[in-house]
């Protein structure tokens, strides 16, 4: 029997497990071999899809299946396969044609549960596909012809991406949808009812643990659900204010091992579950 047996620890990726440059700490890797070691499950829920977080997840060693596209999938790397996954319904592409009439220089890029089209391109979304390592596949959004599983607007201009989501917001079909910021530049439409809160309790589920024995680790406004619906929700210091609101512990930064530092409190018995 380990001292983790049958405890769930889900974090987010950026600004919470990985650093600004997009590493893993050793600290965090040796902290998450003896969580593992001790009985204890670890994996991620994130923004990303599985095709460009399969690095994370082999680096961490990860033993449980992801949740991915903010919540809208479960995705196991062992099986290949996604155990779930939500697509959007019909109308999304009325929204997306709404924002690019209007806000000219936005990047658009159309997510299905394999690739990422490149509608769009701008120097924020340029950035974005070199961080992600997808390939730049360019078409038109009229012309995808495949479920979508979220769709991605993307720039470095705050006028821009708030102009965006006045739109959508005030869009007549803006109620088949759901909208979150994922991170500064980025502004995504998720499915109706998709989110990290919603995806951890099917999560756990499909591992055989009670929600209570969850620990959830975020920093941004897609997280909060996710902390909020965990036993246990872990802010880290550089999050933002709406995180530690509702985030039953704070933490460190994760510019200073966060991942490690929790599975430090759990271990001492700082954070109970």
């Amino acid at each position: 029997m380990g001292k983790f047996d049958g405890v769930l620890i889900c974090t987010d990726l950026d600004g919470t497990l990985l650093r600004s440059d997009k590493s893993i700490s050793q600290e965090n890797l040796d902290a998450i071999e003896y969580f593992k070691s001790e009985g204890g499950y670890f994996t991620f829920i994130t923004g990303r899809m599985p095709y460009f977080s399969k690095m994370v997840y082999d680096a961490v060693g990860a033993n449980a299946p992801v949740g991915c596209v903010n919540g809208g999938g479960i995705y196991d790397y062992e099986k290949g396969e996604y155990l779930w996954l939500q697509t959007l319904s019909d109308g999304i592409i009325e929204l997306v044609e709404h924002v690019d009439k209007n806000v000219d220089s936005i990047g658009i890029h159309l997510n299905t549960p394999d690739k990422v089209y490149y509608c769009r391109e701008n120097g924020a979304s340029a950035k974005y596909r070199k961080a992600t390592g997808t390939p730049n596949l360019v078409a038109d959004y009229r012309a995808v012809d495949e479920p979508l599983a979220k769709i991605v607007f993307c720039d470095d201009n705050e006028e821009h991406i708030l102009r965006a989501i006045e739109l959508l917001n005030s869009h007549p079909k803006a109620d088949l949808f759901d909208f979150i910021r994922t991170e500064r530049i980025l502004y995504e439409v998720v499915p109706k009812g998709v989110n990290k809160g919603a995806a951890l309790p099917r999560l756990a589920a499909a591992l055989g643990i009670d929600i209570s024995k969850v620990v959830a680790v975020g920093d941004y406004y897609n997280d909060v659900a996710m902390l909020r619906t965990a036993g246990v929700g872990v802010a880290v210091a550089n999050a933002v204010d709406e995180v530690k609101a509702v985030a039953d512990h704070i933490t460190v930064s994760n510019e200073e091992h966060a991942i490690a530092r929790v599975i430090e409190e759990l271990d001492k018995g700082i954070l109970n579950l």
